[in-house]
């Protein structure tokens, strides 16, 4: 039932790539309705999936690798569908929607085995860091795409190529827009899921280096970016390019972890 679950929210991500990629293909108007309610009965399937294996075993399954990476595919989807909702756009599903459905898909073919969670305060303390801390990476993988997008658009203009990407990529302005949010929201959830880490860490003496390093260093990162859009006058293009290069950093910094140290962590 889990694994059917998985397979029909990765279904429906794929499904929402699809439908998002239709004005590119045929001169039709952005179908904005068919990715939402795409999005919707994805996210809806993986929390089904998700749901049934807290009831099967009897946790919440946060920790190991497999259930955090499906974890952070539900995360993504929901701030993706929230994104959506609110911009009435579809274009930034062509890039969160298809990483949504490769993270889900790799939490299974890794298995979803949770690692042993302690009990009562301290457990409920770990569950609140890792809920938090994916939130806020959620975040900041969305404000990428959306300077990714910004970034094909704007070389698009200033070449003076007025193709697809111009008619049916938002404005500038909006893309721009998402990054702004997308950072400071996911800066303001890291930062309490750090905290919350680093805490834990302290309290019960459970340092883990690699999980600490990977978690301060994408902080860090959505950091410098937040600081300079609220307080620096960052401009949207390089703010949209350091969102993208940090999100690669943070990405690399999770792969290099996983290859060179097999046990790095609860969720790493």
């Amino acid at each position: 039932m889990t694994a059917l679950a998985h397979f029909v929210a990765v279904s429906c991500y794929l499904g929402a790539t699809a439908a998002a990629a239709t004005p590119f293909a045929r001169p039709v108007p952005p179908p904005v309705r068919i990715v939402v309610l795409a999005l919707a009965a994805g996210v809806l399937a993986h929390l089904v999936a998700l749901a049934g294996l807290s009831r099967t075993l009897g946790l919440v399954p946060l920790t190991g690798l497999g259930p955090a990476l499906s974890f952070a595919g539900l995360m993504l989807s929901l701030v993706l569908l929230t994104t959506e909702l609110l911009a009435r756009e579809v274009t930034l599903t062509l890039v969160a929607a298809p990483l949504a459905a490769m993270v889900t898909s790799a939490a299974v073919i890794v298995g979803l085995t949770p690692a042993l969670d302690p009990s009562g305060t301290r457990g409920v303390w770990l569950i609140a860091h890792i809920m938090l801390s994916f939130v806020g990476i959620a975040a900041h993988a969305t404000a990428a795409a959306a300077g990714a997008m910004y970034l094909v658009e704007h070389r698009q203009l200033k070449a003076r190529q007025f193709g697809a990407v111009f008619r049916f990529f938002p404005p500038l302005q909006t893309l721009d827009r998402v990054n702004h949010i997308a950072v400071v929201a996911g800066w303001l959830v890291l930062t309490l899921g750090v905290a919350l880490a680093v805490s834990y860490s302290v309290t019960y003496r459970a340092l883990d280096v690699a999980q600490i390093v990977w978690g301060v260093g994408a902080w860090a990162c959505l950091t410098a970016i937040a600081v300079g859009r609220v307080v620096g006058g960052m401009q949207a293009k390089r703010a949209a390019t350091a969102s993208v290069a940090t999100f690669s950093l943070v990405l690399m910094a999770y792969l290099t972890f996983r290859l060179t140290l097999p046990n790095a962590g609860r969720f790493l």
